[in-house]
C-alpha cells in the first residue's frame, strides 16, 4: 500500500460517512422511517441494497476457500439458495409487502395468536438479532482481519499486531455505525448502492488483472486440468466414463459427495430458515414502495447476485490455485493475488471496494439486528406506548449494542468456510414450517417455535461437537438428519397442540389474502377471494429458475471454454425467458391499491 493507496481508501470512507449523515433526517422521523425507510424504497434501490448485503468482504475469501478445495461444484452450497430467491420473486414478495411489517418477527403476532405468538416472537427476535446476527457479523470481521493480514497493510506504515488488526476491523465497523445509526435504513440503502458498484468493479479487476497474470484463460484452463487429485472445473459432480446414464456417473473427484450435492438442489433451500425471504430480504420488501416494487426487487437482486457476480469471484480463485499451489489457507488466495499483481493507485481501488463490501454487509446486519431489539423486544414488550422519537433512540443505542457484539463473535471465529457452514447448518430446519404457514392455516406458533428451537440446537450441537461431526459423512448427511429431525419434532408438537383461533386465522387472511388452497373454511367465513394464483405463480417460477441457473451457467461455461454447457445452459435459459415471457402476457389478478376498497382496484 503506497500513499495513493491509502489516500483512496480514505477519500472513499469519507464519502460513505457523507452520504449516511447526509440522509440522517429522513432516518429519523419515526420507527417505520429508521427501519423500512418510510416504506418508500424504489425497487431498482431495494434489489440493489439485498445484492449487496449479500456481498461483504467475506464471500471472494469464501469463494476463494470453496473453488480452491472443492472446485467449482463447491459453489451449489450457495448457489442451491437461487431456487428459494426465485420462489421469493413470485410466491413471497407481494405478500410480506401486503403484511405490512417492520420484522419478519412482527408477522408471528400476526399469523398466530395468544400467549404461544408472543414467546415466538422474543425467542425469534432474540435469536436473529444476537447469536445469529453477530456470528455473521463476527466472521465478516474475521475477513476483514484476513485481508488486512494479507495485504500488510498496518506493516506498511511501520505498524505490526494481531490485536491491531482485529482493532481496524472494529474501527471501520464502528465508522457504519456512525452512519447506520443516524440515518437508519435510508442511508444503509443509499451507500449500498454506491458501495456495490465499487466492490464490483473491484472484483472484476481482480479477475481481468489476475487471468492475464497466467498468460489468459487458454493458459489457465490447461493448468488446471494437469492437477490430477481433482476436478476443480466440473459444474455438477458427474465424470464422463463406462457406465452410468450415457456414459456419465456421479463422482466425488469434482469436490463434493453426490449425497452432498443432493442434499443441496432438493433439501437446503427449503429446509433453511430463509426459505420465504429472510430478515434483510423481507425488510427490503417492506421497504418498498407497493407489491410491484417488492417484486421487481426480488428480480433485480437475483440477476445482480448470481448472474452478475459469480463468475469474476471464481476466476480469481481458480487462478489462485495455479499461482500458489501450496498455499495452506486457500481463502487467502484472494488478497494475495491483489498484493502480488495490482499497480499503485489500482491497488487502492480495490482495497476500498472490498472495504465497501464489509461496510455494506455490516451496516445492514446492525440495523437489521437493532430492528429486531427496538421492534420485538423493546417496544412489544417493555414500552408498548414509547413515542416514536423514543424508539428512533432506542434503535440507535441498540445499533450501538449489535455492533459490540459482532465485535466480541470475530474474537472467537478462525475460519471463513467453517463460519459459513455453521450459519447454515444453525438455520436449517423450520424452513419448511416458514413456507407452509402461508398457504395451510393448520400450522400454529408452537410448530414454528419447535421447529426453529430444535433446528437451531440439533443445528449447533451437530456442528461443533466432534463426537457429533464424525458421524455424518458429508455436510450434505448432516443437512439431511437436522431436517428431518427438526421435521419429527415439529410435527409432533403441531399435533398436540391447539390450532389458532378463528379470529386469528381470518384476520390473517383478509390481510395477506394468500392463495385459498389451504385457507378455504378462512375464505368461506370472510368472504374475501384470494390475490394469489398460486399455480400461476408455480409456471413462472419454473420458467424463472430455467432463466436464471441456465444464464449463470452459460456465461460460466463459455467463459472457462466449456462450450457445450455454455450452449446447453444458453438453451436452457432461452426456453425460460420465452416461457416466462408467455406467462406474462396472461392477465393478472387485479390487486386493490393500499387505502382503498376492494370494488375501486387496479391491474398491474
Amino acid at each position: 500500500m503506497q500513499g495513493i493507496d491509502w489516500a483512496i481508501v480514505l477519500l472513499y470512507l469519507v464519502l460513505a460517512m457523507a452520504i449516511g449523515l447526509l440522509l440522517a433526517r429522513r432516518g429519523s422521523g419515526s420507527l417505520v422511517d429508521f427501519f423500512v425507510s418510510g416504506r418508500n424504497l424504489p425497487w431498482w434501490l431495494a434489489g440493489t441494497s439485498m445484492a449487496a448485503t449479500t456481498f461483504s468482504i467475506d464471500t471472494p475469501l469464501y469463494i476463494a476457500g470453496v473453488v480452491g478445495t472443492r472446485g467449482i461444484v463447491g459453489n451449489w452450497e450457495w448457489w442451491n439458495f437461487g431456487i428459494a430467491h426465485v420462489v421469493l420473486i413470485y410466491v413471497f414478495s407481494r405478500l410480506w409487502r401486503r403484511a405490512e411489517i417492520v420484522t419478519d418477527a412482527e408477522l408471528t403476532e400476526i399469523r398466530y395468536g395468544g400467549r404461544m405468538a408472543a414467546v415466538l416472537r422474543a425467542t425469534k427476535a432474540f435469536l436473529f438479532a444476537v447469536p445469529i446476527n453477530c456470528i455473521a457479523i463476527g466472521y465478516a470481521m474475521l475477513a476483514m482481519v484476513k485481508v488486512i493480514d494479507a495485504l500488510e497493510l498496518w506493516q506498511s506504515v511501520g505498524i505490526d499486531g494481531d490485536d491491531l488488526k482485529l482493532l481496524s476491523a472494529i474501527g471501520v465497523s464502528v465508522l457504519v455505525l456512525a452512519y447506520s445509526g443516524f440515518s437508519g435504513l435510508w442511508g444503509v440503502v443509499a451507500t449500498d448502492l454506491f458501495q456495490f458498484v465499487l466492490a464490483l468493479f473491484g472484483a472484476i479487476v481482480v479477475a481481468i488483472v489476475s487471468v492475464n497474470s497466467v498468460g489468459g484463460m487458454h493458459e489457465l484452463i490447461p493448468a488446471l486440468q494437469a492437477i490430477g487429485d481433482r476436478d476443480l472445473l466440473s459444474f455438477v459432480p458427474l465424470t464422463r466414463g463406462d457406465g452410468g446414464f450415457l456414459g456419465w456417473t456421479w463422482s466425488d473427484a469434482a469436490g463434493i459427495p453426490a449425497t452432498t450435492f443432493a442434499a443441496y438442489l432438493f433439501v437446503q433451500w427449503w429446509s433453511f430458515r430463509r426459505s420465504d425471504g429472510g430478515g434483510e430480504f423481507v425488510q427490503r420488501l417492506a421497504a418498498a414502495k407497493d407489491e410491484a416494487a417488492a417484486e421487481r426487487a426480488s428480480w433485480c437482486f437475483n440477476i445482480l447476485h448470481y448472474i452478475v457476480r459469480t463468475w469474476p469471484w471464481v476466476v480469481v480463485a481458480l487462478v489462485a490455485v495455479v499461482v500458489y499451489p501450496n498455499l495452506e489457507d486457500r481463502e487467502l488466495g484472494y488478497p494475495k493475488l491483489m498484493l502480488d499483481f495490482l499497480p499503485p493507485g489500482l491497488l487502492g481501488v480495490v482495497v476500498a471496494s472490498l472495504v465497501a463490501a464489509f461496510m455494506s454487509t455490516v451496516s445492514t446486519s446492525i440495523n437489521w439486528g437493532a430492528s429486531y431489539l427496538t421492534n420485538d423486544l423493546y417496544r412489544r414488550f417493555l414500552r408498548p406506548a414509547a413515542s416514536q422519537n423514543e424508539l428512533v433512540n432506542v434503535g440507535r443505542a441498540a445499533s450501538v449494542l449489535v455492533t459490540a457484539l459482532g465485535a466480541i463473535a470475530a474474537f472467537f471465529a478462525s475460519d471463513v468456510a467453517t463460519v459459513f457452514r455453521l450459519v447454515i447448518a444453525i438455520g436449517t430446519g423450520p424452513g419448511l414450517v416458514l413456507i407452509l404457514r402461508w398457504f395451510w392455516w393448520r400450522i400454529n406458533a408452537a410448530a414454528e417455535l419447535a421447529a426453529m428451537v430444535a433446528g437451531f440446537a440439533i443445528g449447533l450441537a451437530t456442528s461443533v461437537n466432534p463426537d457429533l461431526i464424525d458421524i455424518f459423512p458429508s455436510f450434505g448427511a448432516r443437512l439431511l438428519f437436522i431436517s428431518g429431525a427438526t421435521a419429527v419434532i415439529w410435527i409432533a408438537v403441531m399435533l398436540l397442540t391447539p390450532p389458532e383461533s378463528d379470529d386469528t386465522l381470518d384476520a390473517f387472511y383478509a390481510r395477506v389474502r394468500p392463495s385459498a388452497l389451504g385457507w378455504q373454511r378462512q375464505r368461506d367465513r370472510t368472504g374475501l377471494e384470494p390475490l394469489q394464483d398460486l399455480r400461476q405463480e408455480a409456471l413462472r417460477v419454473l420458467a424463472a429458475i430455467l432463466l436464471l441457473f441456465g444464464s449463470m451457467l452459460a456465461i460460466g461455461g463459455f467463459l472457462l471454454l466449456q462450450p457445450l454447457t455454455g450452449w446447453v445452459s444458453l438453451l436452457a435459459a432461452a426456453i425460460g425467458g420465452v416461457w416466462l415471457r408467455q406467462l406474462g402476457k396472461r392477465q393478472l389478478r387485479p390487486m386493490p391499491r393500499p387505502g382503498l376498497d376492494d370494488e375501486d382496484i387496479y391491474e398491474h
